[in-house]
């Protein structure tokens, strides 16, 4: 199973003590994870095994959003800085819109991605 994850300049040590929170579950099922290229720098340095693409800016968001269309991404976890303005927006509007189209779930929070990483 391959998960997605993204996380906001605000919200990237969240992203880390979430997955630290749930390192476990990665292991035990075995879950590749693929993220924008600063998370992915942020995730590597916690120790976790990780397939950083481009930076979100720089067109990371896309590139997993292709990913969800090709079938290749099984979840996506996205923590948004709901509060913060985001120069690459209509990236991430078509990364969730494409989650949709394809049934993909989808976190865009902490509260929700705990319940998906409860369910795999």
């Amino acid at each position: 199973m391959e998960i997605a994850i993204i996380a906001h300049d605000g919200k990237k040590a969240e992203m880390v003590q979430f997955l630290n929170a749930h390192s476990d579950i990665l292991h035990q099922k075995q879950i590749s994870l693929v993220s924008t290229g600063t998370t992915g720098e942020k995730v590597l340095k916690a120790g976790f095994k990780v397939n950083a693409l481009l930076s979100g800016p720089l067109g990371g968001d896309a590139q997993i959003a292709s990913r969800v269309a090709e079938g290749k991404c099984n979840m996506v976890l996205f923590f948004r800085d709901p509060l913060d303005r985001h120069p690459h927006e209509p990236d991430v509007l078509m990364l969730m819109r494409l989650c949709d189209v394809h049934d993909v779930p989808l976190a865009t929070n902490p509260a929700t991605a705990e319940l998906l990483i409860k369910a795999v």
